[in-house]
């Protein structure tokens, strides 16, 4: 199983950027579709981003397109979400998941509900 640890999540100003990493364990994690989901407080959980087995494709939420961008190094086992031009609205705990499936596209990671590990979670606040 494929254990995940999220880091760089802060405190940062509107329009402002940080980049956040998720750090797997697991001689398989290349096998993966990986994802960004993000939770704010009393909200559902929201589907960030994803990316395929080879980084080629990726996917985005409607709310961080051309403003995020994922990206993955199967030789450090990391995947990267780096955030540009932060809003308030994008202050949540981010997550990273991997699907139980190996199938699982990064086209069909928004929809999926079956995961077979998350991270712990990186809080991401912005200020106004």
């Amino acid at each position: 199983q494929v254990q995940l640890v999220e880091s760089g999540g802060g405190l940062v100003q509107a329009g402002g950027s940080l980049r956040l990493s998720c750090a797997a364990s697991g001689r398989t994690f290349s096998s993966y579709t990986v994802g960004w989901f993000r939770q704010a407080p009393g909200k559902e959980r929201e589907f960030v981003a994803a990316i395929s087995l080879s980084g080629i494709v990726t996917t985005y939420g409607d709310s961080v397109k051309g403003r995020f961008t994922i990206s993955r190094d199967n030789a450090k086992n990391t995947v990267y979400l780096q955030m540009n031009s932060l809003k308030p609205e994008d202050t949540a705990v981010y997550y990273c998941a991997v699907p139980s499936s190996t199938l699982t596209t990064a086209r069909s990671m928004s929809g999926t509900s079956d995961f077979g590990s998350w991270g712990q979670g990186t809080q991401v606040t912005v200020s106004s």
